[in-house]
């Protein structure tokens, strides 16, 4: 398995600071780091600048959301970045949610499967050279009578791609999305994953869109990991109350009572009653009661903490699954954090 870990999603931004945080990844041996985008620093800036500071670590989107962009945009800033880097960059996509697109972007949260699918299409489009026009889909309505100029025209891109394959990576966790993306994209990542779970809960999708996939794409990456922790003094407890915090947060407050992404993962993991109790603390006010809530089982599937021989058990369950990028988050306060990433790349190998 390849190592990944994330440089975070935009909330703080000193440029000492990640210089010598990617280049002493990159020199620790991980071989991909990723970011987020929500409402801080955007991803594309600080992936650009993560590739003049680094030769050989792969740089992802993890996720660009489809929504903020034009399709002909993420096309481009792709290309870019690739080039920036010298072919290291991996096109990382998702929708996000009406959270983030309605409240922040004020745009409309609708059909995001067509949506990622329009997107993904158009990007190789734009990729092979082709001419790209406008017919209508999803992201590419046409325009009304009387509106526009009515001297747009169909355009290829005008500069050289340094690769015209740059790889997908979608985002998905619903079913009809992992299903999606086992047919068209090169990686899959999810979140809040329990690979105890896989099959129970991926297995159908995954198989039904394999069976409409490309083999020219390869077979399926798969991205998934959790928080690490060795040991088994406070350093574990905390890091297990990371998990905690995050998934009840996500459980909790990702979306509304109506519309909540994670809270029916959780409960699709078969953690129904808990998905219920931890939605209605945390929206009535009570956080610290609703972080409680979150089921110690969880965390001990949902997370790599412990001793070393149970980490490195737990790091032969996700290799089993088929995990192709284990993706780790060194936990917060750890003392030699890049010591640990070490061990984790040897036993992951």
């Amino acid at each position: 398995m390849k190592i990944s870990t994330s440089i975070g999603a935009g909330n703080s931004l000193d440029p000492q600071s990640l210089t010598k945080h990617v280049q002493d990844l990159e020199r620790a041996g991980v071989d991909l780091v990723w970011g987020g985008e929500i409402y801080g620093y955007d991803l594309v800036s600080t992936l650009a600048f993560a590739a003049a500071k680094t030769e050989t670590i792969e740089l992802m989107t993890g996720i660009m959301p489809i929504y903020s962009r034009t399709p002909a945009l993420i096309a481009q800033t792709a290309v870019t970045i690739d080039a920036l880097s010298g072919g290291r960059f991996t096109l990382g996509l998702g929708s996000s949610g009406p959270q983030v697109i309605e409240g922040w972007h004020g745009v409309p949260f609708e059909k995001p499967l067509s949506h990622t699918r329009d997107v993904v299409e158009i990007c190789r489009k734009v990729w092979s050279g082709a001419k790209v026009e406008h017919d209508g889909r999803v992201v590419d309505l046409p325009l009304a009578e009387g509106e526009g100029t009515g001297a747009g025209k169909a355009l290829r891109l005008m500069c050289e791609p340094l690769r015209r394959d740059i790889p997908i990576a979608i985002a998905a966790i619903g079913p009809k999305n992992v299903e999606m993306t086992a047919e068209i994209a090169q990686m899959w990542q999810p979140i809040h994953f329990l690979p105890e779970k896989f099959r129970e809960v991926w297995g159908e999708p995954l198989e039904a869109g394999e069976a409409k996939r490309d083999p020219e794409l390869g077979p399926l990456s798969i991205q998934a990991g959790g928080v690490v922790a060795l040991g088994t003094g406070p350093e574990v407890e905390d890091a297990r109350r990371q998990v905690r915090d995050g998934i009840g947060f996500y459980v909790g407050g990702m979306g509304s009572r109506e519309t909540n992404f994670y809270n029916d993962l959780f409960k699709r993991y078969g953690y129904e009653q808990e998905a219920t109790d931890i939605q209605d603390l945390f929206l009535s006010g009570k956080r610290a009661e609703a972080m409680a809530a979150v089921p110690e089982d969880y965390i001990d599937r949902a997370s790599l903490t412990g001793d070393e021989g149970r980490v490195r058990e737990r790091i032969e369950v996700y290799r089993e699954v088929g995990v192709t990028h284990l993706d780790i988050d060194v936990a917060r306060g750890t003392e030699n954090p890049l010591e640990v990433i070490e061990k984790i790349k040897t036993w992951a190998a």
